[in-house]
């Protein structure tokens, strides 16, 4: 929120001020209100922090908290999109991993628009990719950065760049992690295994980019980004660790020629082991002739010991005692003892080992502040890298897919020619692409009836999709785009029901269209399906009828892009919503063939007359009897005919009168001349069978 912001509705109020100093006064008024306001709020957080942070009762409690600097994040440019419509559009759709032990939360991404178009070849692409979902944006220069890079990489001649930039993205390694590692000095030998091939990579990126056309914005960010500093850290690297023998004894050592007196040192220790066997011969010279071998070792932070076999004879700790010599342990049948001349090769060699160990931490210590200091152009290496990964990621799935580049311009006119839905089309063997057009001033608002299952839920959702895709830069699923810049994508398509939520399914969808109506404006893109149908039909289509006559009463410039489908025909055979040009009607096309049901799945101009309610119900697997039964009732209620009762109970008893009538009447001797007729119906079976009326 901007500080110095006057609220619009007192914007108003303040221009109709005599004095312009008046406006100036009540201008300052506010912005001192929302200083305080913004200052309040930022208090609240810090209190927030305080209490609840990790290890408070480990610290002296009049340290405060430790944050280091703020930064300053806005909402202006981001184009706003609910948790509902990501979940009706499945722009992500989280389902559980058949291994929960693969992930921490146990879930993973399931078939929706992130995964195919997340074919980032790092961690950190993903994760980038995933913030551009969740923030699409009406920058016209970021988004247009992103598209010039799409484009060059959905070329097919530039396959072959594409696919050594990507093999080279896939050692980009977590570098705030193995940089905080470096300065709390817990590198390990992996860490600079990572960081050689992370910096190693990033210089081969960056002269890969620089003979590609620098009109590309990104291409000259990572020209000029990826500086000299990233080949001086991997020449350090190269140069001083020994990758080799680090990975055997599994921590840091450097490369010869690096440090003179480490390499001294480890000449002594490699012609230990041969003088060590000299001196163990020697030594094996004044033993008792009951020892047979013998041999000097080197353990480090002990010193030089000489070891020999432990003898039958020696079972008791006194008989460990050799004359001239300093027992010091037993370990897996063999004594080991200091002798005068191991305690002289102690003071002649020293600890060497610890030495060498001493020697290359404090070279790996100066090696870390090195890199540390040129972290900046690590983390730019980072950025970068992860930007390029993800508009390599999107042009790979327009290559494959299909898509077309939109027209981004600053109008409020949304065009789509042949647009497709970018899932479906993945999942059905044939899919019909249909077309979208809303200009500022005609066809704003899309009535769209047609039964049920023609696909009047899918054409909404391709075009959400097609505009949402738009908005974080990648190409979309059609001939031809051309869209304006949205500000923000409302949905009434999905009802989310549940215990805790406290509300009624007809409830939730009219908090969903109230907060369209409220939160719209005229560069907004509005889907609304099925609106009304959770109460009394005919208030449902009353309030359906007055949120589009709502839209369509608006002055042109405020009125959104919306489209909705609906069942209600009345809506339009009533004539309950407004003649004008800003309304526009539309049907998906079907055929009877018989008494089958062909969906076309073409959008036309034009109205349903049927709901085709009885071919759908036969589709479901309904029972015929049952269909028959509707369609009597429905033509009944439609005429304004009495709809007679039909249920078994009935049925069955009306069925025994009747029998129980005609086997009586049948009893009956019409030769007897004593039977009187008339008598017989009047007092036996006319009373039996109810009025005779």
């Amino acid at each position: 929120m901007s500080l110095s912001r006057v609220p619009s509705r007192n914007a108003a109020w303040c221009a109709s001020c005599t004095h312009w100093g008046q406006f100036q006064t009540i201008n300052r008024k506010w912005s001192h209100i929302h200083v305080w306001t913004s200052l309040r709020s930022l208090g609240a957080l810090l209190k927030c922090l305080d209490r609840r942070r990790v290890g408070v009762e480990l610290e002296d409690s009049s340290v405060g908290v430790p944050i280091l600097q703020f930064h300053t994040y806005t909402l202006t440019g981001v184009v706003y999109v609910d948790r509902d419509t990501y979940s009706v559009l499945q722009i992500f759709k989280s389902e559980l991993h058949p291994s929960v032990y693969k992930m921490q939360s146990g879930e993973k991404e399931g078939f929706s628009l992130y995964e195919i178009l997340n074919r980032c070849k790092c961690k950190f692409g993903s994760r980038l990719l995933r913030r551009w979902f969740l923030r699409p944006t009406r920058d016209m220069e970021v988004l247009h950065r992103r598209q010039e890079a799409i484009r060059f990489f959905a070329s097919p001649r530039n396959s072959d760049v594409a696919g050594t930039l990507q093999s080279l993205l896939r050692n980009i390694r977590n570098i705030p992690t193995l940089l905080r590692r470096m300065s709390l000095s817990h590198t390990k030998v992996t860490d600079w295994q990572s960081l050689y091939k992370t910096v190693y990579s990033a210089v081969c990126i960056r002269d890969t980019v620089r003979v590609l056309p620098q009109s590309v914005g990104l291409f000259r960010e990572i020209s000029e980004g990826f500086s000299d500093d990233l080949q001086h850290i991997a020449s350090l690297i190269s140069k001083v660790v020994d990758f080799e023998s680090s990975s055997t004894e599994n921590r840091f050592t450097i490369k010869p020629n690096v440090d003179p007196a480490i390499d001294e040192k480890k000449k002594k220790m490699m012609g230990l082991s041969d003088f060590l066997t000299d001196v163990a011969r020697r030594e094996l010279e004044h033993l008792d002739s009951r020892i047979t071998s013998c041999c000097v070792i080197y353990i480090p932070l002990i010193g030089f010991l000489l070891s020999v076999p432990r003898l039958p004879s020696m079972v008791e700790k006194e008989d460990f005692e050799i004359a001239g010599l300093d027992f010091m342990f037993l370990s897996e049948e063999r004594l080991h003892y200091r002798s005068q001349r191991t305690k002289e090769l102690d003071d002649l060699l020293g600890d060497l080992h610890c030495d060498i160990r001493d020697m290359e931490t404090a070279v790996m210590t100066q090696l870390q502040t090195a890199i540390l200091e040129k972290s900046p152009s690590l983390y730019k290496v980072l950025d970068l890298s992860a930007e390029l990964d993800c508009l390599m990621a999107m042009s790979s799935a327009s290559q494959e897919y299909g898509y077309t580049s939109p027209k981004l311009a600053a109008h409020r006119r949304i065009l789509l020619t042949q647009a497709r839905h970018p899932l479906l089309e993945l999942c059905s063997p044939l899919f019909v692409a249909n077309s979208f057009q809303s200009s500022e001033t005609n066809g704003r608002v899309k009535v769209i009836t047609g039964p049920n299952s023609s696909g009047k839920s899918i054409y909404l959702k391709q075009v959400g999709l097609a505009v949402f895709m738009a908005l974080i830069g990648s190409d979309v699923p059609a001939k031809e785009a051309e869209i304006g810049l949205v500000d923000g994508i409302f949905t009434r398509m999905q009802s989310r029901e549940s215990v805790s939520v406290g509300l009624s399914t007809f409830m939730i969808d009219l908090n969903q269209m109230a907060h369209a109506i409220n939160s719209s404006t005229g560069n907004s893109l509005i889907l609304i399906d099925e609106f009304g149908k959770g109460t009394n039909t005919v208030d449902g289509l009353s309030l359906l009828a007055a949120s589009i006559s709502h839209w369509l009463n608006e002055v042109p410039g405020k009125v959104p892009h919306v489209l909705l489908a609906t069942n209600f025909h009345s809506l339009l055979q009533l004539g309950l919503l407004p003649s004008t040009s800003l309304l526009s009607l539309l049907t998906l096309e079907t055929a009877v063939d018989g008494d089958e049901l062909v969906f076309l799945y073409q959008l036309k101009e034009g109205m349903c007359q049927s709901s085709y309610a009885a071919n759908i119900a036969l589709l479901a697997g309904l029972p015929t009897s049952l269909v028959q039964r509707g369609v009597e009732v429905s033509e009944l209620y439609r005429t304004g005919q009495t709809i007679k009762r039909v249920d078994r109970h009935s049925l069955d008893e009306h069925t025994n009168r009747c029998h129980w009538l005609v086997d009586k009447f049948l009893s009956v001797d019409l030769n007897d001349k004593d039977v009187d007729l008339q008598k017989f119906l009047k007092e036996e079976l006319l009373p039996s069978a109810g009025d005779p009326q």
